[in-house]
C-alpha cells in the first residue's frame, strides 16, 4: 500500500497539492513536518503528526522530524487566540533535547537511504541577520498574500505582534532552506498548517523557479467536538514524567467507541483487515470495550513499554478492584501517580492525630464534597468508601490508616476516586 493510500484508509489526510501523488510514485521522496519546542515532551497531539512520519518511512520516503529552535523562539500563531510567551535559548535546547528522544523511539534512524533524519532550523537561523532576511526573503512574499492567511486574519481584529505575522515567513523559509541544499521536495502538518507550509512552495517558486509540494492532515477531534488530548488534568504527554504510564493508559482506555474507532487507525499500526475484524468484535460485544485495550495495550507499549503497560493494567485492577490488601502493592509514587492533580487533597498530618471525622476530611479541608449536607446525604446512602471500606458518620480515621504513612483513598459513588495525602 502506497503512503497516500495508507493515509486515506485510515482517515488522516486532509488536503494536498496537484502533483504530490506523481512525486510519491517516482521513487524515494524526502518530507518534513515540523515540531514546536514548547514543552521538553511531546503529547497525544503530536501523535498523528509522528505517525504520519513513520508511514512515510515505512512507504520507502525519508522522513526528517524539524524540531524548531528558531521558530520556537517567534511563535506559531496558528489557532491561537492570544500571543505565547517566548523561550529562551536555554529552555528551547532542553525541550529539543526531551522531543528528540521521544522521536528517536517511533523513527529508524539506521535503515540505509531513507534513515530519518532530525533538524533544527536554529542552525541556519542563527547566522541569518535581519537585513539580511527582510532582502532575501521578504521581498519575494507580499503583505497582501500574508494577510489572506486565516491564522493572520483570525487574529487582526484583536491585534497581532510584527514577531507572529513573520512566523509564516520563517517557517516558508525552513522549506526554501530544506528545497535548496537537501533535496526536501515535500512538507507535511496538520490542516490548520495549510497556509504556513504553501507559504514556503510559493516562497520556492518566487525565489528559484523551483516546484515543491504540500501534504496536510486532518486535525484529531473528540466525537463529542473537544479538543483531543486534553482532559481535566491538563495535557496528555508522552514523557513519564509528566503523564504517568497508568494515566497516559487509562486516557485510551476510557475513549467512546466512536473516538476509538477512529483512533486505532490513527495511533497503531494495526493492519487494515486486523481493524475491521477489532471493530466487529467490538460491535457485538461493546461492553468488553475490546476496541478501547487493544488501543491502549498498543500504544502504551509503543510509547513506554511492555513493563510499563503491565503495570498501568495492574494499576487498574487494583483501583478500580475491591480488595485495599492489593492496592498496598503499588509503591507510593504509583500511587500518586495513579491520580490527576485535580483529584488529589492535600491535609494537615495533625488532623489524624486525634481521629479525623469523614465530614470534615470530605468537605471542609478538602472539597470532594461541595458542602457539608451533600458529604452526609452521600455517606447515609452508602455511597462512600474510605480505603475500599463503607463509611458511616460515626466513622473516625487515624495515622494508622494512613497507606504508606501519608494517603487514604476515597471512593465517590462506583467510578470516582480521589486522594487525601498528608503533608509530612
Amino acid at each position: 500500500m502506497s503512503f497516500l493510500e495508507e493515509l486515506k484508509w485510515r482517515g488522516m489526510l486532509h488536503d494536498i497539492m496537484p502533483g504530490t501523488e506523481e512525486l510519491l510514485n517516482k521513487g524515494m521522496v524526502k518530507g518534513y513536518i515540523g515540531f514546536d519546542p514548547t514543552a521538553d515532551s511531546l503529547g497525544v497531539g503530536n501523535m498523528a503528526q509522528v505517525m504520519t512520519l513513520l508511514h512515510f518511512q515505512k512507504a520507502g520516503h525519508k522522513p526528517i522530524a524539524l524540531v524548531g529552535g528558531a521558530t520556537g523562539m517567534v511563535g506559531d500563531p496558528s489557532g491561537k487566540s492570544a500571543e505565547r510567551n517566548l523561550l529562551d535559548e536555554e529552555t528551547l535546547n532542553n525541550n529539543l533535547a526531551g522531543q528528540r528522544k521521544q522521536l528517536e523511539k517511533f523513527l529508524d534512524f539506521n535503515c540505509g537511504e531513507n534513515s530519518a533524519q532530525i533538524v533544527n532550523n536554529y542552525d541556519w537561523f542563527k547566522g541569518f541577520s535581519f537585513l539580511e532576511f527582510i532582502r532575501d526573503v521578504g521581498k519575494h512574499i507580499s503583505v497582501n498574500y500574508m494577510l489572506a492567511k486565516d491564522s493572520v486574519k483570525s487574529r487582526l481584529e484583536n491585534g497581532m505582534s510584527f514577531t507572529e505575522f513573520s512566523y509564516q515567513l520563517v517557517q516558508g523559509y525552513d522549506f526554501y532552506y530544506l528545497w535548496k541544499n537537501d533535496g526536501v521536495m515535500l512538507q507535511m502538518g496538520g490542516s490548520d498548517q495549510w497556509g504556513n507550509i504553501v507559504t514556503g512552495t510559493e516562497l520556492i517558486r518566487r525565489k528559484d523557479a523551483g516546484e515543491a509540494f504540500a501534504l496536510t492532515t486532518q486535525l484529531i477531534k473528540k466525537s463529542d467536538g473537544t479538543k483531543f488530548g486534553k482532559t481535566e488534568g491538563g495535557n496528555i504527554w508522552l514523557d513519564a514524567k509528566r503523564t504517568s504510564p497508568y494515566k497516559f493508559y487509562q486516557f485510551w482506555l476510557n475513549a467512546s467507541d466512536a473516538d476509538a474507532e477512529t483512533y486505532i487507525k490513527i495511533f497503531t499500526l494495526n493492519k487494515k483487515a486486523e481493524i475491521e475484524a477489532l471493530v466487529a468484535e467490538h460491535s457485538a460485544e461493546p461492553h468488553l470495550r475490546k476496541l478501547q485495550k487493544a488501543l491502549a495495550e498498543d500504544i502504551t507499549t509503543r510509547v513506554h513499554s511492555k513493563n510499563d503497560l503491565e503495570r498501568a493494567i495492574e494499576t487498574t485492577a487494583i483501583l478500580f478492584g475491591s480488595s485495599f490488601d492489593d492496592f498496598k502493592k503499588l509503591s507510593a509514587e504509583e500511587v500518586e501517580a495513579a491520580f490527576d492533580e485535580t483529584d488529589i487533597f492535600t491535609v494537615d498530618n495533625n488532623l489524624f492525630t486525634d481521629g479525623a471525622d469523614p465530614i470534615t476530611l470530605l468537605a471542609e479541608v478538602s472539597s470532594i464534597f461541595p458542602s457539608k449536607g451533600e458529604a452526609k446525604k452521600n455517606i447515609q446512602a452508602n455511597a462512600v468508601s474510605v480505603n475500599k471500606a463503607k463509611i458511616t458518620l460515626e466513622s473516625k480515621f487515624s495515622a494508622t490508616d494512613l497507606l504508606f504513612g501519608k494517603f487514604l483513598l476515597i471512593q465517590k459513588g462506583k467510578k470516582n476516586y480521589y486522594l487525601i495525602k498528608t503533608n509530612n
